[in-house]
């Protein structure tokens, strides 16, 4: 006599729906999102002009450079028509900086020796980022170290912020120490202005001795 197995109850099936979250958390979510997009294009606006001209090309269509009023390292006042006819190979930076200002401009002092007769055509700038400790005096020591023609200027914090402006140079205060060792974090691009003062192109920081003077020869 056979038995049977007394049947098993099926499982029930369960249909797992997908997780999803209510419209108030994703409502939320964008909200926060777009608030740190918003503060990070105030943070990083100048910071992010500097590297999108860098990264654009040689020939850049942005409107680089402009009228200015600074002081040169011998206490007088200088604008743009005072290098009129001049090829200028212009570098902001500050004589505080530990390393990357005077890699640069060595690197544009070697870069116009390298042209022979024709680096008398250019004249090298040095324009502070750091008016508040860059006097005339200070700067006079400084680039007389570089070469003899290299000019710099400093100027009143508006008058920097404004040639700043019209270069697209970020350049901020990085706290130190004490009050008297901040830094300042800027961007490093070396900029040619043509003897009609107008922009011709930018040279970036990583940029070799001989391969900025190749392209200075081409322009020349």
């Amino acid at each position: 006599m056979s038995s049977k197995s007394p049947d098993r109850p099926k499982k029930a099936e369960v249909t797992r729906r997908p997780h999803r979250l209510p419209g108030a958390a994703i409502s939320l979510a964008l909200v926060v999102l777009i608030a740190v997009g918003v503060l990070a294009v105030r943070q990083y606006g100048g910071m992010s002009t500097g590297i999108a001209a860098e990264t654009a090309g040689r020939e850049s269509t942005m409107k680089i450079g402009g009228p200015f009023t600074l002081v040169d390292q011998d206490g007088q006042a200088v604008t743009e028509a005072t290098f009129e006819g001049r090829w200028l190979l212009v570098y902001f930076g500050f004589t505080f900086c530990p390393d990357v200002c005077p890699t640069a401009l060595t690197r544009n002092i070697s870069a116009i020796d390298l042209l022979g007769e024709q680096a008398e055509k250019i004249t090298p700038v040095l324009i502070s980022v750091d008016p508040q400790r860059d006097s005339p005096e200070k700067l006079k020591d400084y680039v007389r170290f570089f070469h003899p023609r290299l000019v710099g200027l400093t100027g009143t914090p508006q008058q920097i912020a404004s040639v700043a402006k019209e270069y697209r140079v970020f350049y901020v205060k990085s706290p130190g120490d004490t009050p008297e060792t901040y830094l300042v974090d800027h961007s490093s691009l070396t900029y040619l202005i043509g003897p009609d003062g107008k922009f011709v192109e930018f040279f970036s920081h990583g940029l070799s001795a001989e391969e900025v003077a190749n392209r200075l020869k081409q322009r020349l």
